[in-house]
C-alpha cells in the first residue's frame, strides 16, 4: 500500500473499495452491468477526528460500509471512497 497525499479532515476517512466479484459461487461470469458495488474496503488515510471523539479505524484496517456511503474521489489515477466514521458499520 503506497502513501497517499489526502489528508481526511476531521471524522472523515478515506478507503479503498475491494474490487467488485467477478464470478458468483458457482463460477458464473458476472457482467459488468450486474456488478453490485462493493461494500467492503481498506482504510487508506484517517483524520486527526473530532474534539472530543477520538477516531476508532486506523490505516489498514478492512471494513463494511453502507452501500450508498461516501463520495466517490479519484486521487494519482485510483479511485477511492472519503466518508465519515459513522458511515462505516465494522472493522473486519
Amino acid at each position: 500500500m503506497s502513501e497517499v497525499k489526502v489528508k481526511p479532515l476531521a471524522d472523515r476517512v478515506l478507503v479503498q473499495t475491494a474490487p467488485a466479484e467477478e464470478k458468483t459461487a458457482f463460477g458464473i461470469i458476472i457482467p459488468d452491468t450486474a456488478k453490485e458495488k462493493p461494500q467492503r474496503g481498506t482504510v487508506v488515510a484517517v483524520g486527526p477526528g473530532k474534539k472530543d471523539e477520538p477516531l476508532t479505524v486506523k490505516v489498514g484496517d478492512t471494513i463494511l460500509y453502507g452501500k450508498y456511503a461516501g463520495t466517490e474521489i479519484a486521487v494519482e489515477g485510483q479511485e477511492y471512497l472519503i466518508m465519515r466514521e459513522s458511515d462505516i458499520f465494522a472493522i473486519i
